[in-house]
C-alpha cells in the first residue's frame, strides 16, 4: 500500500511539473504590461481577501505553540498583507529584467554576437512557515518570466492554498494557473521536486540550516542556497556608544525571526565597562535572553536581568537563534573578532561599530559574507531594503548569486548569433 501511495504522489506531481514546465514557455509571451497588470490585480484581490487569507492563516495558527520561534514567521495580519500588496505593486513597476543585452560584438567574420537577458525557467523554491514567500516567489518568477513550483511545508499548509487561489484566480484569464504549482506540503513529496531533472531548473531552499543542508545533500537539480543567518556586531574600541547602543538594539529587537537578526555581539574588552549601557534596553524592554562569555558575564553581573542572563557554551556561538536571545563574545581586538567571524559566520551578514576608518576598512575588506556593514543595522539585509523590490531570499553562496536574491537574480543569458551564410572553415 505504501508504495502504491508514493507512486501516485509521484505521478501526480510530475504531471503538474510537467504543466509547470510547458507553462514557462508560455510565459515568455508575455508582455511586462500584461505581467503588471496580474501583479495589480493580484495586490488588490489580496487587499479584498483579508478577511479570507486571516482565517485560514489561523487554521495554522491554531496548530502551532505560540513560543515556537516560526510563529511569528507563519503570523499573517493586515498589516503584512498590505505590506505584501505594497511589494507586489513595487515589483509591478520595476523595470523588466529580461532582454536586456550585456554584451555584444561583431568578429572578424561579420558574426553578429549579443548576450541577451532570459528567464531560467521552471524554479523551485522549498519553504518553512512563511506564507509571505508564496507571494513573493511567484510575482518575481512572473516579473522574470519563470514559472514558480512551490514546496511549502504543513505548518502553512492552509494560509498557501488560500494564497494559490488568488494567485490562479489572476492567472486564469491568461490560461496561465500552471505557471505556479504548489506541491503537497507532505514530507514525502521533497524528494519527487528535488529529483525533477529536466523539469525544474533550480531550487531554491529558505529556512532553517537543516532544510538548507537537506535540500543541498539530496538534490539532482542545481541548487542555489538561501536562509540561514549566523549574524556577527562587533563593537570595536572605537565605536561610538550611543550609535552602537541603537543599532544593537534594532539588529536583535527589529523582528527576531528573521535571517538578518543579530545573533552574537563581539565587543572589545576595554569595552566591557560600557557592555550594561549597551544592553540596558535588551534586557529591561525587550527581556532579550543572553548568553555571554566569563568576561562579558561579570560586565552585565548586577547589571541586566538574573533570569535573563546566562553563561556562554559550546552551543551558544554558531547558533542562529530566531528568537529574543543572543550570546555576547569578548575579544582583545580586531584580529580575534575576525578569527571569531571566520568560524562561526554563516556568511549571511556581518557589521562593525568603530569610528577607526582603518579598522572599519579592515573588517569590510576581510569579512567574508553575502553583505558587510559598518556603524548600521544588519536589519537592513533585504531586497526592498536594497531597492530591489520583494526578494527570493538572501543567497549565502558565490555562484550566479550572493545576497539578496530579485529580478536580475532570476535570469540567465543566452548568446544571439546572428551571421549572413557564413560558414566555419576549420
Amino acid at each position: 500500500m505504501a508504495s502504491t501511495t508514493t507512486e501516485s504522489l509521484k505521478a501526480a506531481i510530475q504531471e503538474h511539473l510537467e504543466k509547470s514546465r510547458a507553462a514557462s514557455r508560455r510565459l515568455i509571451r508575455l508582455s511586462d504590461a500584461d505581467i503588471a497588470g496580474i501583479l495589480n490585480q493580484l495586490a488588490d484581490l489580496t487587499m479584498a481577501k483579508v478577511s479570507t487569507l486571516l482565517a485560514e492563516n489561523q487554521k495554522d495558527l491554531d496548530r502551532m505553540d505560540p513560543a515556537d520561534p516560526k510563529y511569528d514567521r507563519l503570523l499573517l495580519n493586515e498589516k503584512r498583507l498590505a505590506d505584501i500588496a505594497g511589494d507586489l505593486r513595487k515589483v509591478a513597476s520595476l523595470p523588466s529584467p529580461l532582454n536586456h543585452t550585456l554584451e555584444a560584438r561583431t568578429l572578424p567574420n561579420g558574426l553578429q554576437l549579443s548576450k541577451v537577458t532570459v528567464p531560467m525557467g521552471v524554479i523551485g523554491i522549498i519553504f518553512e512557515s512563511r506564507p509571505n514567500v508564496t507571494f513573493d516567489v511567484f510575482a518575481l518568477c512572473l516579473k522574470s518570466g519563470n514559472a514558480s513550483v512551490l514546496k511549502g511545508s504543513r505548518d502553512a499548509h492552509y494560509s498557501n492554498l488560500a494564497i494559490l487561489a488568488l494567485i490562479h484566480q489572476v492567472l486564469k484569464p491568461c490560461q496561465l494557473e500552471d505557471a505556479c504549482y504548489l506541491a503537497p506540503s507532505e514530507r514525502e513529496a521533497l524528494p519527487h521536486i528535488l529529483n525533477a531533472v529536466g523539469y525544474i531548473d533550480v531550487a531554491i531552499p529558505r529556512g532553517s540550516q537543516g532544510l538548507i543542508d537537506f535540500v543541498r545533500q539530496n538534490a539532482k537539480i542545481p541548487v542555489i542556497e538561501t536562509g540561514a543567518g549566523i549574524v556577527h556586531t562587533y563593537f570595536d574600541e572605537s565605536g561610538d556608544l550611543q550609535k552602537g547602543k541603537a543599532i544593537i538594539e534594532n539588529a536583535k529587537s527589529r523582528r527576531v525571526s528573521v535571517c538578518n537578526a543579530l545573533d552574537c555581539l563581539i565587543i572589545h574588552q576595554n569595552r566591557l565597562p560600557d557592555l550594561p549601557a549597551i544592553m540596558k534596553n535588551l534586557g529591561e524592554v525587550h527581556r532579550c535572553e543572553v548568553f555571554a562569555d566569563e568576561s562579558a558575564f561579570a560586565a552585565l553581573q548586577g547589571h541586566y536581568p538574573v533570569a535573563l542572563l546566562h553563561p556562554a557554551n559550546a552551543d551558544s556561538f554558531g547558533t542562529e537563534f530566531l528568537s529574543m536571545k543572543m550570546s555576547i563574545k569578548t575579544v582583545d581586538g580586531l584580529d580575534e573578532a575576525l578569527d571569531h567571524i571566520a568560524r562561526y559566520s554563516s556568511k549571511h551578514s556581518e557589521a562593525i561599530i568603530a569610528e577607526d576608518a582603518e579598522v572599519v576598512e579592515t573588517f569590510l575588506k576581510d569579512v567574508d559574507a553575502a553583505a558587510v556593514y559598518a556603524n548600521t543595522s544588519t536589519a537592513f539585509t533585504d531586497g526592498a531594503q536594497f531597492g530591489l523590490g520583494a526578494e527570493i531570499g538572501i543567497s549565502t553562496q558565490k555562484l550566479h548569486a550572493r545576497g539578496p536574491m530579485a529580478l536580475r537574480e532570476l535570469t540567465s543569458y543566452k548568446w544571439i548569433v546572428k551571421g549572413d551564410g557564413q560558414v566555419r572553415e576549420r
